[in-house]
């Protein structure tokens, strides 16, 4: 089983509109379930592989309908946390090309307030965390601990950071908290955006080689249409192009690429570090296609809508 960590809330999203048609009123929002660690166990549910959510969700509205996509698509919710404080909202923002920007609400939110579990089960086989989880306190640290330890009992870890910088008070704190994470981490994934602001750099490449000497056993970066890269402990650099598709906007499709990896590298029996390093070309290729064939579906429609395994065979 794969479980996934993190924030599950609620994505205000625009209802699409001509500008005529809008004129001068305010734009009508649209509630959908989202967060990175949510959207990214639900696409793994849909993948087909056993998975588990582990977060804490409100027992308002807006959680029950949190947790009843998630069982709906196969997630084992028994690991979730529930308490009375409101759901987290995303105020999402729509680009011309597709991209979205995030405003949030989270003061007194129930997923900020999550406490750290006992053990994870022994079947446990990878975790996933990222995103909000990661920076909001007092979770945070509980998150942070979770990868730890399960990292120290050998469970192979994911971690993408999915930066949004307006819930980061101390740019620097956070960078020096990030590096203290890779020791811990087996596989790292971050977009090229999320890359540059981590390495306070354009200068990218250094920075993935200074963080593969922490710790992972690879680095794999999103770079959008533009498709998917690996660098491996040994320096070599292995790239798949993007899929063409009409993009709708990119909401979950980093997300889904975390659930398309972690899915694949499984088949490939390939979740564990010693594992990876030892993972040729063509399965990677076959790894990061997979990831790539699965973003595109979700960008080419609306909000966090990853693919069903039956529309990647």
């Amino acid at each position: 089983m794969i479980v996934v960590a993190g924030e599950a809330l609620i994505d205000l999203v625009p209802e699409r509109t001509s500008s005529a048609a809008a004129g001068d009123r305010l734009p009508a929002l649209r509630p959908a379930r989202g967060g990175g660690p949510y959207n990214t166990a639900l696409a793994l549910g849909r993948l087909g592989s056993p998975t588990a959510f582990c977060s804490r969700v409100s027992t308002d509205g807006f959680g029950e309908a949190l947790l009843a996509g998630l069982r709906k698509d196969g997630v084992d919710t028994a690991l979730v946390q529930r308490g009375e404080e409101p759901t987290t909202l995303a105020v999402a923002s729509i680009g011309a090309d597709g991209s979205a920007g995030y405003g949030f609400y989270v003061q007194g939110t129930a997923d900020r307030l999550f406490t750290l579990p006992p053990s994870l089960p022994e079947g446990v086989s990878a975790l996933s965390l990222g995103t909000c989880s990661l920076v909001l306190e007092p979770g945070a640290s509980a998150y942070e601990e979770l990868l730890r330890r399960e990292a120290a009992r050998g469970v192979f870890t994911l971690l993408d950071p999915n930066i949004r910088t307006g819930l980061i008070p101390d740019a620097d704190a956070y960078r020096a908290r990030f590096r203290g994470w890779l020791p811990h981490v087996g596989l790292l994934k971050l977009s090229i955006e999320d890359a540059r602001w981590l390495a306070d750099s354009e200068d990218v490449e250094t920075a993935v080689g200074e963080w593969l000497a922490a710790g992972p056993a690879a680095v794999v970066l999103t770079r959008g249409g533009e498709g998917l890269s690996v660098r491996r402990q040994d320096g070599s650099v292995l790239s798949v192009p993007g899929e063409r598709v009409d993009v709708v906007d990119t909401i979950g499709a980093g997300d889904t690429v975390n659930a398309a990896l972690l899915h694949r590298l499984a088949a490939h029996q390939a979740l564990s570090a010693p594992a990876l390093a030892k993972l040729d070309d063509a399965a990677w290729r076959d790894v990061l296609g997979f990831a790539a064939r699965a973003a595109a579906i979700t960008c080419s429609r609306a909000g966090a809508e990853p693919p069903y395994a039956s529309e990647l065979a």
